[in-house]
């Protein structure tokens, strides 16, 4: 094992990696053959974060916010945007960091507020339809490798082959 092998908690690193590598890899692949590529090692961490700031967007469209709101909120977004950043791959990180600029020197306005927590509001919603869509293909996949599964019978014979033996066509007949 090498030092990376084992973290703090004396769990190998591979049972970790394994849990938020991209499901396509094989068991034999590693990090090193394919990179790490857009996940989430804390999803719900992320939620409660994009359901925060989404409810701060709401409240700065509704309000007029004096000069200690405006500081206070552009410090919630600053801290929002480096606690999404530590649940996020680190591709995912860069993305965030991207777009996510800090704000200028001094108390950002009204208006750069609503801009900055829309942006970020839009992009965690696009990050939460592409968890959708994985979440949804992988659930296609497996549906698919279970269709197939069941047209296997315990011989190892295709059952598609009509060979009589499903017992008047209905499936889940056991007697």
């Amino acid at each position: 094992m090498s030092t990376s092998d084992v973290n703090n908690n004396n769990i190998p690193s591979e049972s970790i990696e394994s849990q938020i590598l991209p499901l396509s890899l094989s068991a034999t692949q590693t990090d090193a053959d394919v990179p790490l590529t857009e996940s989430v090692t804390e999803p719900a961490k992320v939620m409660r974060i994009g359901s925060m700031v989404k409810q701060l967007l709401e409240e700065v469209r509704t309000s007029q916010l004096d000069a200690g709101s405006r500081e206070r909120l552009a410090e919630i977004y600053e801290r929002s945007v480096v606690e999404l950043a530590d649940a996020l791959s680190p591709d995912l990180q860069q993305e965030l960091r991207m777009l996510a600029l800090p704000f200028s020197d001094g108390i950002p306005s009204e208006s750069e507020l609503r801009i900055a927590q829309a942006q970020l509001v839009g992009w965690l919603e696009g990050l939460f339809h592409g968890i959708q869509a994985t979440l949804f293909a992988q659930q296609m996949a497996a549906r698919q490798q279970f269709e197939q599964l069941r047209q296997i019978n315990p011989g190892g014979t295709d059952q598609s082959s009509g060979n009589g033996s499903n017992h008047a066509g209905l499936p889940g007949t056991y007697l």
